[in-house]
């Protein structure tokens, strides 16, 4: 496990987890989120965030925490360990929502400078909808590369804690 992805809902705990994997194996973690929003929610390009990927994977070690389902291919085929947090959905909402009260109109540390943390009903109902719209296609590239790659999936915030203390 020296080049790790983490993928899932928004409110999975991709951040956090990336954070513990990152102290614990001493890699570098890097948060897409915090590389591709400039202040004030301003998205950068597909094409410099897929500039910045290319960068990224071509480090000897690394931990990525994000989806952005237009460049994760790059990031799944550079990785040799792809962990996907695929909690239930109420966790996530409920998480997503913690998170937003607790960083309201304050950046969180995964984040780019300048984006305060709002409350984001567009993105609670991504969250809401990931498992019907976007779980499938992952689960569908993940059977593709279990073959190939470490592939590891937690269903909870126990499999979460016992796959971090069994590292």
């Amino acid at each position: 496990m020296r080049k790790i992805i983490l993928i899932g809902s928004g409110g999975a705990g991709k951040s956090t987890l990336a954070r513990q994997l990152g102290h614990k194996l001493k890699i570098n973690v890097y948060h897409l989120d915090a590389l591709y929003w400039k202040p004030n929610w301003v998205g950068i390009s597909r094409d410099e965030q897929r500039s910045i990927q290319k960068d990224l994977v071509s480090k000897e070690e690394w931990i990525i925490d994000g989806n952005y389902g237009g460049t994760i291919d790059i990031r799944l085929h550079a990785a040799d360990t792809i962990i996907l947090l695929d909690l239930p959905r109420i966790i996530c909402v409920y998480r997503a929502l913690k998170r937003m009260i607790q960083y309201r109109n304050r950046t969180r540390p995964d984040m780019g400078e300048g984006c305060k943390e709002r409350i984001d009903v567009h993105f609670l109902k991504w969250i809401w909808n990931y498992p019907k719209t976007k779980r499938p296609e992952i689960l569908n590239k993940l059977e593709h590369l279990k073959e190939v790659k470490q592939v590891v999936i937690l269903q909870s915030p126990n499999e979460v804690k016992k796959f971090l203390d069994n590292i």
